[in-house]
């Protein structure tokens, strides 16, 4: 990510800024005028990396079998979700005042349509060793 800071008196470079949001989004360009007129310190302007999460359904799909796998194996939904996460994406122990702790190296949350995928391989893939059959996934269509 690169933050960037605007002052006050780089008018021509506010100019610019307003003309340009006025090209990307117009909806915002009345947003952004309000906001220099009214930023006696500068702004700040922080430009980073466009990143596709995965998709509602490949979410809706992955947690209904999950879940339908958690209850097969006698777990919980969160149980059976950390146990996959850690599978798929590796684990580490952490000593707590609860003893030792198996958590994931990563999180479900800011996974991409491809990361997504691989968490539903590893569930039809885990379920499957177990005797638990997970219906085909949608097309990569149907994640878009």
């Amino acid at each position: 990510m690169i933050t960037l800071k605007v002052w006050p008196t780089e008018r021509e470079l506010m100019l610019s800024l307003q003309e340009f949001v006025a090209a990307v989004e117009v909806e915002r360009s009345n947003d952004l005028m309000d906001m220099l007129k009214t930023a006696t310190h500068g702004v700040t302007i922080s430009i980073r990396k466009v990143r596709k999460n995965h998709t509602r359904s490949q979410e809706n799909y992955y947690r209904k079998w999950c879940n339908q796998f958690a209850k097969h194996c006698g777990m919980t939904p969160d149980e059976m979700h950390n146990e996959l996460l850690c599978i798929c994406y590796g684990s580490e122990e952490i000593e707590t005042k609860f003893g030792v702790m198996r958590r994931p190296l990563h999180r479900s949350s800011g996974a991409d349509t491809r990361e997504y995928s691989e968490l539903i391989d590893v569930l039809i893939n885990v379920a499957a060793e177990m005797g638990f059959a997970v219906p085909p996934t949608p097309s990569e269509e149907d994640y878009a």
